[in-house]
Parts: C-alpha cells; sequence; structure tokens
C-alpha cells in the first residue's frame, strides 16, 4: 500500500477504536483493559490476511468498508 493509503487507514484504524473505548469486553489476558486500536488493526489483519500496511493499493475500498462494519457492529 502506498504511504499516503497507509497513513489514512491508521487513522481510520483510531477513529474506529475511538469508538470501541470502554466497549470491548473484558479478558482475562488484559487485566489492565483491552486496546481499542490493537483490537481493530488485529481485526483487519486476521481478516485480510496481513497487515493493513502490506495490503495492495486495490484493498483500500474494502478495508474502508470493513473498518465502517466493525464501527456499526463493535461500537
Amino acid at each position: 500500500m502506498n504511504d499516503q493509503n497507509k497513513k489514512y487507514l491508521w487513522k481510520i484504524i483510531q477513529l474506529t477504536g475511538d469508538c470501541l473505548i470502554n466497549k470491548l469486553p473484558d479478558h482475562p489476558h488484559h487485566p489492565s483493559g483491552r486496546n481499542p486500536y490493537a483490537h481493530v488493526a488485529l481485526k483487519v489483519k486476521n481478516n485480510f490476511g496481513s497487515s493493513y500496511k502490506d495490503l495492495p493499493d486495490e484493498k483500500f475500498n474494502d478495508v474502508i468498508e470493513y473498518l465502517n462494519l466493525i464501527k456499526r457492529n463493535e461500537g
């Protein structure tokens, strides 16, 4: 992915994470709370098979749609 798209996606990942602050369920592996930004980045990685940084530019709109889906379903 080109640098401009990477920066934009990271900003959208952060905004998506902002929507999940204090909304993620407790987990025993995270006794001091869960990191919503890492949660969103991991969901993208699991869904697309690699980090958002390593995806081709052709997946840009798919990632944006997926992040919007996360916001609607988890936010």
